[in-house]
């Protein structure tokens, strides 16, 4: 039962004493993992090879031309065009021709295949960064950023050579797509400009044909009609003013025809016989006031209708029947010579008078003709504006027909122009920004810092790695000191024995030990030692020579 009761008793707090104790004892524990652990980081920093970065920086250069006068036709999306061009610089082609040109990559293409190659080098060695500016808060003016290529490799120099054919591809490939972009889209811009010429023209063209078939009929020609509508009407007022105007003068010129022709009549001549001519006089007295009372009634009917009144127009052509009958019967009577009468001469007052009255009556004829040859004209003027009225009546009223078809044209050919006008105007801009992109003059990129040559490398940090792998060889062996201080249970100094036992210690016997086994045991843990701690500094002087040798 002792046995089992010592097997649970709890251990004594250790003291300063105790821990010294304890590194003496497991020192070989200690200092072996720590010493193994020194030579490995050492080996593993200097056989690990160098990792150089070689950095270039590119930069967005602004337009020249300010943007208000020649506006840029390209995304202006600066992130975003520089991750297109990414995209193309790493894209399969392009990598495997670099790899081929400055044969990286030996070992991975012994072991991994050229895709696996590539993705590796895309997603650990090729690093495009922004650059971050300053932003100024005081004029909000657009920002032109730059950007880092960074390529990292063992070699150095193959290093710099790959960051400047990458720059160079970049540069190119923005160049290109750059080029390739304006043209494009100026190239477009045309295409829609000729299609929205195309469509303005089949518009007037339907405009014209519309125009041509409703001559005169047009919406836009209402009030046109209209002015020429009661300009018509004021002149056919104003010929209707001077029709009646001729027919009173005709009257007033008749009445006196009428009296100078009863005047003639009621002449007589002393020497002519008396009953021939009271015969002759009564005939044409009773035409004479036939005649009277025709143009009396004439009169009294223009007054009321106007001249293209049927009854008008009988009173006319009875007036006219008259007037010829009188000339026959004045023929006739002209013609007959009195058998009874005897032969003598008129008296000159009576031919005076009879002279001047024809005259006079001849004139009065002659002034009637002529006013009802101004009558016919007036007549005839009336009638076709009469025409033209009743054609710009019907324009008129024919508007409404077609104004909804007509103003549907009209708006589509204004949309249309205003389209072909945008479409001009945006590819004069576009081929303007082409030709600055053309010259250099536009948006572009060129090169900040050419490509540096790294001197000392960014991987591995070595100094880093040797104390890291030294500390963590000193705590496993502290740890693999405590493990084996932890399982030996025995006493180990006068501490334990008056801990455990509980009795007082009258004395202590040293441990007797041959000289010689002592000895020989010194020598070979010291041999043992001397050999791990020479075979370490072998080692590991053995790669820094080796890294050295390789480096030069």
């Amino acid at each position: 039962m002792q046995p089992q009761e010592s097997s649970i008793v709890a251990r004594r707090p250790l003291d300063v004493e105790d821990y010294i104790d304890i590194l003496r004892r497991h020192r070989g524990w200690i200092f072996g993992p720590a010493f193994a652990a020194l030579v490995i980081s050492v080996v593993v920093a200097f056989l690990w090879p160098d990792t150089y970065v070689s950095r270039a920086a590119i930069r967005v250069v602004p337009p020249q031309v300010p943007e208000n006068f020649v506006p840029a036709n390209v995304n202006i999306d600066i992130q975003g065009r520089v991750n297109s061009l990414y995209q193309l610089i790493t894209n399969r082609a392009t990598l495997t021709n670099i790899i081929n040109t400055h044969n990286l990559y030996k070992k991975e293409l012994a072991r991994l295949p050229m895709d696996d190659v590539i993705e590796n080098m895309k997603r650990n060695d090729i690093h495009i960064v922004a650059i971050q500016q300053n932003l100024n808060s005081q004029n909000n003016r657009q920002q032109y950023p730059a950007f880092e290529v960074s390529f990292s490799y063992n070699n150095r120099m193959i290093a710099q050579k790959v960051v400047q054919d990458l720059v160079a591809k970049f540069l190119e490939e923005n160049q290109r797509e750059t080029s390739t972009v304006t043209l494009s889209t100026t190239q477009f811009l045309r295409d829609q400009k000729e299609q929205s010429k195309k469509k303005l023209g089949d518009i007037e063209q339907r405009l014209s044909e519309f125009r041509s078939k409703n001559l005169g009929r047009l919406p836009e020609e209402q009030q046109s009609n209209y002015q020429q509508l009661t300009a018509m009407q004021t002149q056919m007022l104003n010929l209707n003013t001077a029709m009646s105007r001729v027919n009173q003068e005709k009257l007033i010129y008749e009445g006196q025809l009428r009296a100078f022709r009863e005047q003639l009549a009621s002449l007589k001549d002393p020497t002519v016989n008396d009953q021939v001519l009271q015969k002759k006089n009564e005939k044409l007295a009773e035409k004479d006031a036939e005649i009277a009372k025709l143009e009396d009634t004439l009169a009294a009917a223009r007054e009321r209708y106007t001249e293209t009144y049927p009854d008008v127009q009988h009173l006319i052509g009875l007036l006219a029947q008259a007037k010829k009958q009188r000339e026959v019967i004045a023929k006739e009577e002209e013609s007959k010579k009195p058998e009874t009468a005897p032969k003598r001469e008129p008296s000159p007052l009576f031919v005076r008078e009879q002279r001047q009255l024809d005259s006079e009556i001849t004139k009065l004829v002659n002034v009637i003709a002529a006013k009802d040859l101004e009558m016919e004209e007036a007549k005839k003027q009336a009638g076709e504006l009469q025409g033209i009225i009743k054609n710009y009546q019907s324009r008129i009223e024919a508007t409404p027909v077609g104004i909804k078809e007509y103003d549907e044209l009209v708006r589509e050919r204004d949309l249309a122009r205003k389209e072909y006008e945008d479409l001009d105007r945006r590819v004069t801009s576009s081929a303007e920004s082409t030709a600055l992109v053309n010259r250099q003059q536009g948006e572009h990129l060129e090169e900040l810092d050419p490509p540096n040559l790294p001197i000392n490398p960014t991987e591995p940090k070595r100094y880093l790695i040797i104390a890291v792998g030294a500390g963590l060889g000193f705590i496993i062996g502290l740890c693999l000191a405590g493990a084996r201080e932890m399982k030996d249970t025995a006493l180990k100094n006068l501490k334990d024995v008056r801990a455990y036992t509980q009795l007082p210690v009258l004395g202590s016997i040293p441990l007797l030990e041959n000289d010689l086994v002592v000895r020989r045991r010194k020598r070979l843990s010291w041999l043992a030692w001397s050999t791990a701690c020479l075979v370490g500094v072998v080692i590991m002087s053995s790669s820094v020579v080796y890294y050295y040798a390789t480096k030069l």
